[in-house]
């Protein structure tokens, strides 16, 4: 598998996408997203989307150019539309504006309906981290193709549903929980696939029901689980409330749309940490919180305990230095892109 460098790797994406109709803007924004996601180690949300994402432009899936329309608003709340634009452009200007009005009011919420995939939602609430703000995102599929089914259910009715808070502090890393409700994210089946492995028991279960580590099993009619196994009812609860937050309020509802257009609802929350305490002694505390999980004696066969959102940094900084391992199939979907708009020479590494 090659190992491209971030830098480059984004420039690939960026080229690619912008061939396939993406504006520049466009293209960097999702090429940023996807490559961000890969330096943290999730690579089920990084580049291996990008022909995804290409092949529905190509379907009329994702609108290149969409406009940004706010449908409604108050100081404090806003709803946007995307107008099935790039999910990763649509969900990062919708977060800046409700940073925007938090700053002003200190509270503020966002409904996002008719984008294209948003990528790793963990992405976004570390903005408004960074701006000294506790930032909370949902997001959901629309009425999209589902992938999940209820807890002792074998249909798919719900989406892996994300999950995703962040938190200011004096940390390297940020201090965040980045989640899906579902016992593992689609795009990590997908992976799997990708590189022709096994999957764990408790991902998915086939067509008919059972328990499988296949992951083609899953393309064939399976189905993936709710978080946390024969507790999954708890996965499947969380699942929910994220469905009518991130689709039901926005407008999108429930159920699946025949026509199989993906469409992430979203739900952002920010507050700021000032109208509450001192923004500094807050920062200060969480840092020390967070030394204090760390400190915790390890179980057997544990090297260290982690605060919620350390192991993606430390991934970050390895991978920012040694690279990014990118997978045969999605690599050779790279080339296959280039060949077909004559930039093969553009994508060299």
């Amino acid at each position: 598998m090659p190992i491209v460098k971030a830098d480059r790797l984004t420039d690939i994406a960026t080229q690619l996408l912008v061939v396939s109709g993406a504006s520049k803007a466009e293209a960097a924004c999702v090429a940023k997203g996807c490559v961000l996601a890969n330096l943290t180690g999730h690579d089920s949300h990084g580049v291996i989307a990008i022909p995804t994402y290409i092949d529905r432009v190509h379907k009329g899936h994702i609108v290149p150019g969409a406009p940004f329309t706010v449908v409604q608003e108050t100081a404090t709340t806003t709803v946007v539309d995307g107008n099935w634009g790039f999910g990763f452009a649509v969900a990062e200007r919708a977060m800046k504006l409700t940073i925007e009005k938090a700053n002003k009011s200190n509270v503020a919420a966002t409904t996002i309906l008719r984008q294209s995939h948003v990528g790793r939602v963990g992405a976004y609430p570390i903005m408004a981290a960074k701006e000294g703000m506790i930032a909370i995102m949902t997001a959901d599929s629309g009425r999209s193709p589902k992938a999940v089914a209820p807890f002792g259910g074998a249909e798919a009715r719900v989406g892996t549903n994300p999950l995703a808070i962040a938190i200011p502090s004096n940390l390297a890393g940020a201090f965040c929980l980045d989640m899906a409700t579902s016992s593992v994210a689609a795009g990590k089946i997908n992976l799997a696939i990708a590189k022709g492995i096994k999957i764990p028991t408790g991902w998915i279960v086939d067509k008919n029901g059972n328990p499988t580590t296949d992951p083609n099993d899953f393309k064939n009619g399976g189905v993936l689980l709710p978080l946390g196994g024969d507790e999954g009812h708890k996965g499947y609860g969380l699942s929910a409330m994220i469905e009518i937050l991130s689709a039901i309020l926005p407008g999108l509802g429930f159920g699946v749309d025949p026509t199989g257009r993906h469409n992430d609802g979203c739900f952002v929350a920010c507050f700021k940490v000032e109208a509450f305490r001192p923004l500094e002694t807050f920062k200060k505390e969480v840092t020390e919180f967070a030394h204090y999980l760390k400190a915790t004696k390890p179980q057997k066969g544990v090297k260290e305990v982690l605060y919620p959102g350390e192991v993606e940094w430390m991934k970050e900084q390895d991978r920012s230095k040694n690279g990014i391992e990118v997978d045969e199939k999605t690599w050779k979907q790279f080339h296959d892109i280039a060949k077909k708009h004559g930039i093969e020479d553009k994508i060299k590494v």
